[in-house]
């Protein structure tokens, strides 16, 4: 065993083979001696190797036996069949084949091409070279030009050796485990086409060796075809070859995805279409982490543009796979596709730069119905504002104070300045024969976080009409519950009997600086003051109590439970991951509504992940999958930083009481920014309860049904709910904030406010 070991490992690197022509004596000599010492496997197929070539040589007419022995005759010339053509022997399989001498093997190997491939054309594709960096898709690109012979010459650049899990996507036998993947395809080259010129870099292509790859002094490459992983040698072979004014192909395999960058043709132009360039490209060979290598390999991968099914499968990366995952179909594919571009490019057929994509779930497809799009609520309409107005009695009472447009206008600010779910605002105000109503655009399925919104606005409203000098009668819902007037603001210059009173005025300062915190800090504890007086703040509201828990124990289980939801949410195809949509700006737009991705403070990484979850159809494969887990990440990190987690609730779930329990919250909040703590937040998992509770059992699939139940008694446990009726009006987190975060942007004032024709300003 240990003397067939040692062999195997002289010819481990082997991979041009022996050529033996007996009409040489010293040829036939040799050939001799290695059948006697190596005992090769023999492979003599010659004559029909002569029936192929003389039957391409007269195509007009059918060949009987008789013709074939005569035409093969009169080819050989009086030369023995044994002695015609080459003897080539593979070391590495220890076999000898018997083939044409190279003009005629190429020219009964090329024969099916014609007219596909003109001869003319076919000498001139001999004449390129082409370099091949990485053997992936780069092994199923270099045998398809080898086979069709689309160059005559091929640089093949890997440092790595096949491995198992390599034998999903790349053809190569069991034997070839451990052998470098250059070396096993120049191999399976030379076993197809020994006459085609293969060389080798094993060790990869580096800073050093470019240079040669690209030319070696034999000739120039006439195009590189890049199939690497490694994000510095992507940019540095485009910087080489646009140098060399040398085109530059990839192929990506997912969506059968093919970049074409003609630097052959357009010397000037930007590196990767120019998705790159606001990069930094000096800094590639300092990046050592995959964060900061994020940057360059989005525009690389244009993950925008990746298949939902790769879009799901990325995030699994690190959890249940190792790394992105590529099928033999799409490498097969891809191998087609990059010589059929090649050719195209060497013959002056094509002539453009772009990214294409040869989509073939997407051509072969059933055809599905659109997902359907949760729209925002409609809009409360001024119509609907007069009518409600009218319905109700808005004769001024004694003593009620008409304000100015401009006065009217800073109360209105300072509500819309308050928080609202996901920064959806359902709020509109008019102001009407001297009073200011509250409406609200009403969502079907977020009744009590739109309750909470409204009662924190009305906070805001108070704080500002007491800093100005006025008091402040609210009438809550005047109507009733259902209808899409919430409350009705009178404005006095002296105390009334039923004014608000004068509770935590000092926070007013605070309104325009309140903030989501999504910082990561170190966790400090936070001072036993600042907490009771969050704790008296909350008592400030009738009913209300709010539960600060610190100890490690119950911080880690809760950081899961919300970690859990979240995940369960980003899940949920029947309305949590459109709320989750919805509740972003994804382009940045800044259009006053929503959070702005960039709010979120997200890593690179985690801004890929982001953009992965927006779509539907990679919620369906985690659900398909039952995987997913790796979404609890995007909660579990703030859980983790924080130093207090709190929990607001109110005595009772009508919406009397989550009114009361926004305002509650409000003061909590302004008194945490005051006071100089982060507050963020964290209450997916408290809507996730209300909705398991209020919309019966169809509302989840089972299994997450029944983690939300297991979810609730554990939630429940921590927090002493057992057996409570109390509305849960905010779960959120508190940590000590290094610096004041940034308010989210607000609808312009003009979008929320106006103002009846028959007020008198």
């Amino acid at each position: 065993m240990d003397k067939l070991r040692k062999r195997a490992d002289e010819q481990r690197d082997v991979y041009q083979p022996e050529f033996f022509r007996l009409h040489n004596s010293e040829d036939k000599e040799q050939l001799e001696q290695l059948v006697d010492a190596q005992k090769p496997y023999i492979h003599d197929e010659m004559y029909d190797q002569l029936k192929e070539l003389v039957k391409s040589r007269n195509p007009t007419r059918p060949l009987s036996n008789e013709d074939y022995e005569s035409l093969i005759a009169t080819h050989l010339g009086g030369v023995s069949l044994i002695e015609f053509g080459v003897w080539v022997y593979y070391p590495w399989n220890n076999r000898l084949v018997h083939i044409l001498d190279r003009e005629e093997f190429i020219e009964a190997r090329t024969s099916r091409n014609q007219y596909k491939i003109t001869k003319a054309e076919q000498d001139t594709l001999a004449q390129k070279k082409v370099g091949v960096i990485g053997l992936s898709v780069g092994q199923s690109v270099s045998v398809t030009m080898a086979m069709e012979r689309g160059c005559g010459e091929l640089r093949l650049a890997d440092f790595d050796v096949l491995e198992l899990t390599n034998y999903n996507r790349i053809r190569t036998s069991l034997h070839n485990l451990g052998v470098k993947k250059v070396v096993a395809v120049a191999r399976e080259i030379m076993e197809i086409d020994p006459y085609l010129v293969v060389k080798c870099y094993a060790d990869g292509i580096t800073e050093e060796n470019i240079g040669s790859f690209i030319d070696d002094g034999t000739g120039k490459l006439d195009l590189l075809i890049d199939e690497c992983d490694s994000v510095d040698i992507k940019i540095l072979c485009r910087l080489k070859a646009k140098e060399a004014q040398i085109p530059v192909l990839m192929e990506a395999s997912d969506r059968g995805t093919i970049d074409v960058e003609r630097y052959d043709l357009e010397p000037e132009r930007p590196i990767l279409h120019g998705k790159v360039a606001h990069l930094d490209l000096g800094k590639l060979k300092e990046l050592k982490s995959y964060e900061e290598k994020v940057p360059y390999i989005l525009p690389i991968a244009g993950t925008d543009t990746l298949s939902t099914r790769m879009k799901a499968s990325m995030l699994e990366i690190g959890r249940t796979i190792t790394t992105w995952p590529q099928l033999a179909s799409a490498v097969a594919l891809g191998g087609g596709i990059t010589a059929d571009v090649a050719r195209r490019i060497f013959l002056d057929e094509y002539h453009e730069s772009g990214r294409y994509f040869i989509d073939i779930e997407q051509l072969i497809s059933d055809k599905e119905a659109p997902d359907a799009i949760m729209e925002r609520p409609a809009e409360v309409s001024q119509e609907e504002m007069d009518a409600l107005i009218a319905k109700v009695n808005v004769s001024p009472s004694a003593g009620t104070t008409t304000l100015s447009d401009e006065a009217i206008s800073e109360l209105v600010t300072a509500g819309a300045q308050a928080y609202s779910k996901g920064n959806q605002q359902p709020w509109r105000w008019k102001y009407a024969d001297g009073r200011l109503y509250l409406f609200y655009n009403k969502t079907r399925n977020k009744h009590n976080a739109d309750l909470i919104a409204l009662g924190a606005a009305t906070e805001n409203i108070v704080l500002k009409a007491h800093e100005k000098g006025l008091e402040i009668t609210v009438s809550h819902f005047p109507m009733r519950t259902d209808s899409h007037l919430a409350a009705v603001y009178s404005f006095h210059n002296k105390n009334e009997g039923a004014a608000e009173p004068h509770i935590a005025d000092e926070l007013v300062t605070t309104i325009p600086y309140r903030a989501t915190d999504v910082s990561i800090t170190d966790k400090k504890p936070i001072d036993a003051a600042k907490l009771d007086k969050l704790q008296q703040i909350a008592q400030t509201i009738p009913g209300a109590s709010l539960k600060l828990i610190s100890d490690e124990k119950s911080m880690a289980e809760v950081s899961e439970l919300i970690a859990k939801a979240e995940r369960l949410r980003l899940l949920d195809e029947n309305g949590g991951h459109a709320d989750f949509v919805n509740e972003i700006d994804w382009e940045e737009q800044n259009k006053g509504i929503g959070t702005g991705l960039s709010e979120l403070r997200l890593r690179p990484s985690e801004q890929v992940a982001y953009h992965m979850v927006k779509n539907l159809g990679v919620i369906k494969y985690l659900n398909k999958w039952n995987a997913g887990y790796a979404l609890e990440w995007f909660a579990r990190k703030y859980t983790m930083s924080a130093s207090v987690i709190g929990l607001l609730t109110m005595p009772e779930q009508d919406d009397q009481s989550l009114f009361n329990g926004g305002r509650a919250l409000e003061r909590i909040w302004l008194a945490a920014n005051k006071e100089g703590l982060g507050f963020q937040p964290l209450n997916t998992i408290t809507y996730l309860f209300d909705e398991l509770s209020t919309a019966g059992n169809g509302r989840f699939p089972e299994k997450a049904m029944n983690d939300l139940r297991e979810m609730r008694k554990s939630y429940e446990k921590i927090f002493s709910l057992e057996n409570s009726q109390a509305a849960e009006v905010m779960l959120f987190r508190l940590f000590v904030s290094t610096e004041p975060a940034t308010p989210s942007p607000h609808l312009p004032i003009e979008k929320l406010l106006s103002f009846s024709s028959r007020h008198d300003s």
